[in-house]
């Protein structure tokens, strides 16, 4: 397979999984690793997730291995459930953001997989796209916003789950959710109890989870967060929204989305990689739903419109 001996050439190679694409990188090459945050315009302070083929080599990884980090890989994995515990020494700083801690998770997508397996080797892999622009759900996203940059990109059709995984610390005796997803807050505390939110308040050097920036996940195109189908008075633009809507202006298109949670992620950023291309002035979406069910999908396009909420 020749994307895995790209990989085990500290070469870069983008590939599917089941919530989007990845820019992989040996994840034991530090000098390819650093290649990845070059290509991305990553800062430093913005860890880099793990991505492994089973539990047993993700346990080879981690300084602890908790019951609840147990419970979680054997119900979740393979799946879109990150989750972060003390590392070892194996894995290089510059991965982790000179935390003592990695998130790992084993990612259900085949090519993922094999790629995993081929290498003989974890990758590290963030999203295959320009920081905090809109992450690629498909090969064809990944090369309009990376392009030459990539040593090889792996095709393997759309993305089922849509948005980046649900990330959990298992760190310090407590367990806390950093990043909301498609593995919800209640499925997780319905397997090991109680679950806290938010970062520690410890000063660390780095976030302890990727996609922690107040702006991310963003088109170029401004994004608005509205209520109500109020939208703004002037400009070409484009209303997403979940419940039938009358009176929308003749400027502005009215794009329909699915009414349920799982079936929105799937197709919230291809919708809005094809909206980008059409030069809008603006894309409005429609708050959602209160619940855990939405907590990953409006946790991102919280920070795709951190400057333009209204």
């Amino acid at each position: 397979m020749r994307a895995a001996a790209l990989i085990r050439a500290g070469k870069l190679v983008a590939f599917p999984t089941e919530t989007v694409y990845g820019l992989g990188a040996n994840a034991l090459d530090a000098e390819a690793v650093l290649r990845v945050f070059e290509v991305k315009g990553r800062p430093a302070a913005s860890p880099v997730i793990v991505h492994v083929d089973s539990i047993e080599m993700a346990r080879g990884l981690a300084l602890e291995w908790p019951p609840e980090a147990e419970l979680l890989a054997r119900r979740h994995w393979p799946g879109p459930l990150t989750l972060v515990l003390r590392k070892s020494p194996l894995i290089p700083d510059v991965v982790t953001a000179g935390l003592a801690t990695v998130g790992l998770r084993v990612p259900a997508h085949p090519l993922a997989l094999e790629l995993i397996r081929a290498a003989g080797t974890p990758i590290a892999a963030p999203s295959a796209n320009r920081f905090a622009q809109l992450s690629p759900t498909t090969a064809e996203h990944v090369r309009a916003g990376l392009g030459a940059s990539v040593d090889l990109i792996l095709d393997g059709g759309t993305t089922t789950v849509g948005i980046e995984s649900t990330v959990l610390s298992l760190t310090g005796g407590v367990a806390r959710l950093l990043r909301p997803g498609m593995v919800s807050q209640t499925e997780i505390e319905d397997l090991i109890g109680p679950v806290e939110t938010g970062q520690s308040q410890l000063g660390l050097p780095g976030h302890e989870s990727p996609g922690m920036h107040p702006r991310h996940y963003s088109p170029r195109t401004p994004l608005l967060l509205v209520s109500g189908g109020v939208l703004p008075a002037q400009g070409r633009g484009a209303y997403l929204y979940r419940e039938a809507r009358e009176g929308i202006p003749a400027a502005v298109q009215g794009v329909a989305m699915p009414a349920e949670a799982s079936a929105y992620a799937s197709v919230l950023y291809e919708t809005l990689h094809a909206l980008d291309r059409e030069e809008l002035e603006w894309i409005a979406v429609e708050r959602l739903p209160d619940g855990p069910e939405w907590a990953g999908v409006a946790d991102r396009l919280e920070r795709a419109a951190a400057k333009g909420s209204s």
